[in-house]
C-alpha cells in the first residue's frame, strides 16, 4: 500500500506479508490440531506454534514506519492524520464488528457499541467466535494513532531519550500490574499496557536506521538472514519458556514484549535496508500480499473456520501432517483470493480518499521552532 506522506518502499509491504503469513501459519496450525494432527514438538517450530508473533511484527513495524513519515514530514496536520487512519481501518474493521454484532445478535445489549473502541477487553462481541477473533489489535493499533503525532513531535524534540523514558515507565507499569492481575499473560497479550512498547521500539528503530542507513545497506546481504535467525530464536525462547497461555501468569510476558519488539525491529531495519532486487514475480507477488495484508489478517481465520468445519482435514495420504501441508496451498490460496476481493470492494475505493497531512498544512508541529 502506498503512503501519500512518505516515498514508497516495497519492503514495508512485503514485512505487511510476513506478518499476516505468520499470524495466518498459527491459526493453520491451531485448526490443524482441533482436527486430530499431532503437535509440532520442536521449540524451533515456535513461528509456527507461538505465530501470533506476526502480531508484534506488525506493531512495530507500524511504529517504525510512522517515525519514518514523521522525519519525512516537518508537521502533521493530527486532523488529517486521522482522517486518513479511519479510512484506512473503519471501512472492513466496521464490516466485521457489523459481522460480529450479527452472529452474536441474540447476546447483544446497546452498551456493545462502546466496544467499537475497545474489541481488545472485555466480552467484545468480536470475541465470541473465531471468524472475527483477529479484530482485537485493531483497537491496540488505533489507540496507538490516537496518541503518536505527540509522541513524534517529542521524539523529534527530545531525541531517542523520549522514547527511552517511555519505555521505562511501561516496566514499571507491567511489573505494578503483574501482581494484581491473575491471567497477566493475557493483560500483556492484548492491552496496550503489553503493547505499547512494541510501537515505541518501532519507532526508535527508525531513529537508529536513519543514523546508521547507509552502513545498514552495505551490510544487509547478511543482517538480514541474520535478523531473521534472531526472530526464529526469539520464538523458539518463547515456546521454550513462555507459551501464550490466556490463563497463566507468567513473568516470561512482563518482558516478552519488548524482546519480541527488537528482535522483529532488527528484522525491518535489515529488510528495509536490504537493496538486491527479488525475481520480479516474487516482488511481485510479496507487493501484492502486502496490499492486502489487512483484509488477509481480518478475514483469515474466517476462511480457515469455514474450511475447517465443511471440508476438514482430508485422509490424502493417511499421515495427517502431510495432509495439512498439502492443503495448505489451498487454503492460503482461498483466503488470498477473498482477501483481494475485499481489498477491491472494502478498502481501496476509501483509501483513494487520503490526502497528505505533512508540511503543507499547519498542525502538530514535529520539530521545535528553533530547529
Amino acid at each position: 500500500m502506498k503512503s501519500l506522506n512518505l516515498p514508497y518502499n516495497a519492503r514495508i509491504d512485503q514485512l505487511r506479508w510476513l506478518a499476516a503469513t505468520i499470524v495466518f501459519l498459527f491459526h493453520y496450525y491451531l485448526a490443524y490440531r482441533e482436527q486430530g494432527g499431532a503437535p509440532l514438538a520442536s521449540n524451533w517450530f515456535g513461528l509456527v506454534t507461538e505465530g501470533h508473533t506476526g502480531v508484534g511484527l506488525f506493531f512495530a513495524l507500524s511504529g517504525f514506519l510512522f517515525m519514518q513519515i514523521a522525519r519525512h514530514q516537518h508537521q502533521i496536520s493530527y486532523r488529517d492524520f486521522m482522517r486518513n487512519r479511519c479510512l484506512r481501518i473503519l471501512p472492513l474493521f466496521l464490516t466485521i464488528f457489523m459481522l460480529a454484532t450479527a452472529i452474536g445478535r441474540d447476546k447483544f445489549a446497546p452498551q456493545d457499541i462502546l466496544y467499537l473502541l475497545s474489541t481488545n477487553l472485555g466480552l467484545a462481541p468480536t470475541s465470541y467466535t473465531p471468524v472475527t477473533g483477529a479484530a482485537w489489535s485493531i483497537s491496540v493499533e488505533f489507540t496507538f494513532y490516537l496518541v503518536f503525532p505527540f509522541l513524534a513531535r517529542f521524539t523529534l524534540e527530545q531525541g531517542p531519550r523520549y522514547l527511552l523514558k517511555l519505555l521505562a515507565l511501561m516496566v514499571f507499569f507491567k511489573l505494578a500490574a503483574f501482581h494484581v492481575n491473575e491471567k497477566s499473560t493475557l493483560m500483556y497479550f492484548s492491552t496496550l499496557v503489553g503493547r505499547f512498547d512494541q510501537f515505541l521500539i518501532g519507532m526508535l528503530a527508525a531513529l537508529l536506521y536513519a543514523r546508521h542507513a547507509d552502513a545498514l545497506r552495505r551490510h544487509a546481504a547478511w543482517l538480514a538472514p541474520l535478523a531473521l535467525l534472531l526472530a526464529v530464536f526469539n520464538s523458539a525462547l518463547q515456546s521454550k519458556y513462555g507459551k501464550f497461555d490466556p490463563s497463566s501468569h507468567s513473568v516470561f510476558w512482563i518482558w516478552w514484549s519488548m524482546l519480541e519488539a527488537a528482535g522483529w525491529s532488527c528484522v525491518i531495519m535489515a529488510w528495509v535496508a536490504f537493496d538486491k532486487r527479488l525475481p520480479a514475480w516474487l516482488e511481485r507477488a510479496l507487493d501484492h500480499g502486502g496490499k492486502i495484508s489487512f483484509s488477509f489478517y481480518l478475514l483469515h481465520m474466517a476462511m480457515i473456520h469455514l474450511l475447517a468445519r465443511f471440508v476438514g482435514l482430508p485422509a490424502l495420504t493417511g499421515d495427517r501432517a502431510l495432509d495439512a501441508l498439502l492443503c495448505f496451498p489451498v487454503v492460503y490460496g482461498a483466503t488470498w483470493a477473498v482477501s483481494a476481493l475485499s481489498y477491491s470492494a472494502i478498502e481501496e475505493p476509501f483509501l483513494r480518499l487520503r490526502r497528505s497531512y505533512g508540511a503543507a498544512k499547519p498542525g502538530v508541529q514535529l520539530v521545535s521552532d528553533a530547529a
